[in-house]
């Protein structure tokens, strides 16, 4: 599979979980944590990322990333700092390098323990 060098997502504020994750679980799977995305959203499930992209100018066209925790490599967290307002996390999969920028109202620390909890308690 060629992500196209490097996928980058950016998540903001974390949201309930939207009613239309559900018809993509898969039995005995369940939704943890969503994030708001620029159109759409992330859930974090007990056995993936899910990433829900809207596009086009209506949004009807849907591209969903599915991300099995077990493809997460390596991982890293950056703090913003007081000049640098930008946090962020990225993983190193066997999918390729992906890049999840977080906006102001996405907590770095928080998505870091999802990232640690999912990929630890999966592999």
């Amino acid at each position: 599979m060629d992500t196209g060098g490097i996928l980058t997502w950016t998540l903001q504020q974390e949201i309930p979980v939207p009613a239309d994750v559900t018809p993509l679980l898969a039995q005995g799977e369940e939704a943890v944590a969503s994030f708001k995305t620029f159109r759409d959203s992330a859930t974090f499930t007990t056995k993936r990322l899910i990433v829900r992209d809207a596009q086009g100018v209506t949004g009807k066209k849907v591209e969903i990333y599915s991300l099995p925790y077990s493809s997460i490599n390596m991982w890293s967290s950056e703090n913003a700092g007081t000049l640098d307002w930008n946090s962020e996390i990225e993983l190193w999969t066997r999918a390729g390098h992906i890049k999840v920028k977080l906006a102001k109202g996405a907590d770095v620390r928080r998505i870091d323990s999802l990232i640690a909890w999912a990929v630890l308690n999966n592999h």
